[in-house]
């Protein structure tokens, strides 16, 4: 036990990273394009996709990170092949079917944020199961982000405080921002520090538009599915560089 805390620490020292943000978001892009660059079907690059997941997980997990919330699904993803949103949809079974164990032994922790009432039942009941499952876990807290989209996630958020003036609760001149960071999927997870998008698209896609409003952006023109432990030490090592101010000097 007390060799593999020694190699581990020595595996941090190694990639020299100084400063390990609390909370990194990834939108996984490039899935599709990284299929058709070697004449696959789209589905075997989302397949590779969920490979890379494992292996970034264990990486931030080794790194000490305590919340990696990865962009799964969108809202506007329905729109889709019928074909292509039923596979993304069985991703999770197979992925926690075979993962669960270690993320258990790793002291993973899995959730969600999004709609996932509207998630079909396989879905829902693997991602329960694992929730489940690994609730008591101290470790990285893995969030899945299903059927998420950030407009969606504001405007439910405005829909239950209305609720509460509507009837009395509350005054409309009591309301404040934490009000609304409270009615948010997010409201018992810290805003990410580092936000990471693969593929070469350099936008937000309604991922975290809240969250994200003082996150360090980092852009790689890599496809998720060759997105490695590598991948990711470059990336923390630009978040390292940069002077996080807040709007302050």
């Amino acid at each position: 036990m007390i060799k593999k805390f020694i190699k581990q620490k020595q595996q941090i020292n190694n990639d020299n990273i100084l400063t390990i943000p609390e909370h990194i978001a990834i939108i996984m892009d490039g899935n599709g394009r990284w299929a058709k660059n070697k004449k696959m079907p789209r589905i075997k690059g989302h397949y590779e996709g969920m490979q890379t997941v494992k292996k970034i997980t264990r990486k931030a997990n080794d790194l000490g990170v305590k919340y990696l919330t990865l962009y799964a699904f969108s809202t506007e993803n329905w729109s889709r092949p019928e074909d292509e949103v039923n596979y993304i949809m069985k991703l999770p079974v197979d992925f926690l079917k075979t993962f669960l164990p270690e993320l258990i032994e790793k002291n993973v922790k899995v959730s969600t944020i999004g709609f996932s009432d509207q998630l079909p039942n396989h879905t829902k009941k693997a991602i329960n199961e694992a929730i489940n499952k690994t609730k008591d876990n101290t470790g990285l807290n893995l969030i899945f982000a299903l059927n998420y989209g950030g407009r969606a996630e504001i405007l439910n958020a405005v829909k239950k405080l209305y609720q509460e003036i509507d009837v009395g609760r509350m005054s409309i001149d009591d309301l404040t921002e934490k009000n609304i960071e409270d009615n948010l999927f997010t409201s018992d997870i810290p805003d990410p520090e580092l936000l990471i998008r693969t593929s070469g698209e350099e936008r937000l896609s309604n991922f975290l538009i809240w969250q994200s409003s003082y996150s360090e952006f980092v852009f790689t023109k890599t496809l998720w599915p060759d997105f490695d432990e590598q991948s990711l030490i470059d990336c923390l090592k630009i978040y390292q560089s940069r002077q996080r101010r807040f709007g302050g000097l």
